[in-house]
This record gives structure tokens, C-alpha cells and sequence, in this order.
């Protein structure tokens, strides 16, 4: 059991002892801050809560070092993603590299038959289905998940409602009960983005221009800014109600782009897009079909066309235009509630 030392893992640790499982919890060390980055990193006391909630439970708990293969796995993608100017996402190759790679490697070796995390997210007949929880359905991070990775998942609290997982956590009296959700990057802590990036990443400063051309303001650096943004490029608004958004970013020129954000902002709308890098959890996706595409986290899935062009590549048509596709974002596939896979968006061909 992957224990994170929040309340989630907790419980789907707590669920997996009622059940009759021979349990191990294991606490994954990937990262202690020795760059002092702002921000807060509690990996001692999530690790102390963690070995404490399975001191409640009875089972054995030890910390695994892999400190290493994170930073080769997923700090160095991060990095390089950003720096080549498109938006990656830690937390999706977190669970695909690392406690579905990594740790499933080391598990074996110790004897384990499967890893279970504290996601939510449910498996059916060796199909990955949204969680019960639509608000904290976790299914969009593990789109990139390989079939032989679902087949050893567990998900122990995927049909439980937030409210009901508080509930049995004070019911198994844990120590954990109370304790607030994560917000950080995965395994990192309480660290923004921004503060993260700009620890191995110099600033870039450059223009911020209009669509017209006109410079508005200067930017830090491309890297910290994401499309769609409409807080935090430092440009006010000239119009009552109405906010400057981040529409495209130029490397070329090192000038970062923004338009007042209306129904038809240009650059800022799509329903065309390429895929590299299709991942399947089940049946490989070789065939035209129909599907819902969710191109971000707490973002709806929209009805898509998915065409595969060969060479882990397939082309996206959406329906309905959608608000910011950005290169180097994960796309999660879905039919309904079944997780299909998902890919990495790479072009983006806009209304």
C-alpha cells in the first residue's frame, strides 16, 4: 500500500486489513528539498503519519528511497518540458514512472502481488472507471498507465464519496482523519509551480505583446506562464470585467501573447489536435471512433473523433471547440466512465 501520510491512502490502507489482505504500507521517498525552495515540503511528518496510521492498523510499514529515479523520471521531465516551452504533467508520469514503474519493481522483488494507492478511481474486470466521487475523480492521472501497470492496481476507496472516506478515517480512528488534502506537486509538497521552475530554471524576460503587436508589460520567462492563463501576467485589463488571457507563447521571439478573453478569442479556441504518444490500458486504440477526451484535470471529457495516424500518433476532432489545448498536456481517453488510455497533445490547429 502506497501511504502517502494523508487521509486518503489511510483509509485505502485501512479498507485493504478489513478486507483480509496481507498489507505492507510503503512510503515513497522522492524528494526532501535540498534546493530550499519556497514553499513547504513535510516529508517528515507525512512520513511520521504515515508509519503511524499503519501502527493503527497493525501492518509493517518502511520508507523506500527513490529519490534518484525521481529526478531522473520526473524532475527531469518537468524541467525539460517547460524549458522546450510546452506544459508537462508530474503528477501523470508520477504514477506511471514511478508508483506503477519504480516502486512495482521493488515490490516484486520483495514478494508483493500488487500495489494499491489511495486514488479515486475504481477497476472492474481489469478496466480502470471513474471514481463514485465526481468531484475528486483521479482517473485523468492515470491515463498514461500501461495494461500490465492496471492489472497489478488496487483502488481501495474509488466508491467512496469524500464525506463517506472522512467518515470511516474517524471510525478507524485514524490519525489522519483531519488532516487536510495535498495541493503541491506530486510527492513534493506544498510548492508552486512557479517557485519550482525557478529553482533550476533562470528567468527569460521578455515582451508582452497584444495580438496587434503592441508591448503591454514584460515577462518573467515563457516556462512560467501556461496557455489559458488569466491571472498573474502582470497586465490589467482595460476593459471593466473583462481580463487579458495568455493565448500563445513565441519562443522565437521570447514574446508571451494575450487577448481579452471572449467567445471567440483567437488562438484561444480549437477543436483540432495531434497526439503523440499513446498509452492504452486495455485494448490498444488502433481504430477511428468516437470517444470523450478530457484535455485537462477538472475539465470536462467533450465527444471526440480519435483517428490513428500510425506511429503512436492519432489526430483529435472535437465537437465543440475547446478553451486552451496546450502542447505537452496529457490527454485522458475515455468511453463514458471507463478509462481508455491517453495521450500527449502536440500540435494544436486553432478556429
Amino acid at each position: 500500500m502506497a501511504m502517502s501520510g494523508g487521509v486518503d491512502s489511510s483509509v485505502a490502507a485501512a479498507e485493504l486489513v478489513r478486507a483480509g489482505h496481507d498489507v505492507s504500507g510503503v512510503y515513497m521517498k522522492n524528494w526532501i528539498n535540498e534546493e530550499n525552495i519556497i514553499g513547504h515540503c513535510p516529508w517528515e511528518e507525512d512520513i511520521t503519519d504515515a508509519e503511524a496510521v499503519a501502527k493503527q492498523l497493525g501492518i509493517p510499514f518502511r520508507v523506500v528511497n527513490l529519490m534518484t529515479e525521481y529526478r531522473e523520471k520526473v524532475v527531469k521531465y518537468l524541467i525539460e518540458g517547460y524549458q522546450a516551452g510546452i506544459t508537462p504533467n508530474p503528477d501523470v508520469m508520477c504514477n506511471r514512472e514511478m508508483k506503477f514503474g519504480v516502486l512495482w519493481d521493488w515490490a516484486q522483488e520483495h514478494g508483493f502481488e500488487a500495489i494499491a494507492t489511495g486514488h479515486y478511481a475504481r477497476k472492474v474486470d481489469e478496466h480502470i472507471l471513474r471514481g463514485a466521487d465526481p468531484n475528486k475523480d483521479q482517473t485523468y492521472f492515470l491515463a498514461m498507465m500501461q495494461p500490465h501497470q492496471v492489472r497489478i492496481a488496487q483502488f481501495p476507496i474509488g466508491h467512496l464519496l469524500k464525506p463517506e472516506l472522512r467518515e470511516r478515517a474517524r471510525e478507524f480512528g485514524l490519525k489522519t482523519a483531519e488532516k487536510k488534502d495535498s495541493q503541491g506537486i506530486c510527492f513534493i509538497g506544498q510548492v508552486k509551480m512557479e517557485d519550482f521552475l525557478r529553482t533550476f530554471v533562470p528567468d527569460q524576460p521578455g515582451p508582452i505583446v497584444n495580438l496587434e503587436g503592441k508591448v503591454l508589460g514584460e515577462h518573467r520567462g515563457l516556462h512560467l506562464y501556461t496557455l489559458g492563463q488569466r491571472k498573474g501576467h502582470g497586465v490589467a485589463s482595460p476593459i471593466h470585467k473583462q481580463a487579458y488571457v495568455v493565448v500563445a507563447k513565441r519562443p522565437q521571439t521570447n514574446e508571451l501573447v494575450v487577448a481579452i478573453e471572449n467567445s471567440d478569442t483567437p488562438l484561444l479556441w480549437a477543436r483540432k489536435a495531434t497526439l503523440h504518444s499513446i498509452s492504452s490500458t486495455g485494448t490498444p486504440l488502433q481504430d477511428e471512433r468516437l470517444l470523450q477526451a478530457q484535455p485537462r484535470y477538472r475539465c470536462p471529457a467533450g465527444n471526440a473523433v480519435f483517428r490513428p495516424l500510425g506511429d503512436g500518433r492519432a489526430e483529435l476532432e472535437y465537437s465543440e471547440p475547446q478553451r486552451a489545448l496546450t502542447p505537452g498536456q496529457i490527454c485522458a481517453l475515455y468511453d463514458g466512465d471507463r478509462l481508455l488510455g491517453g495521450a500527449v497533445f502536440e500540435t494544436i490547429q486553432h478556429e
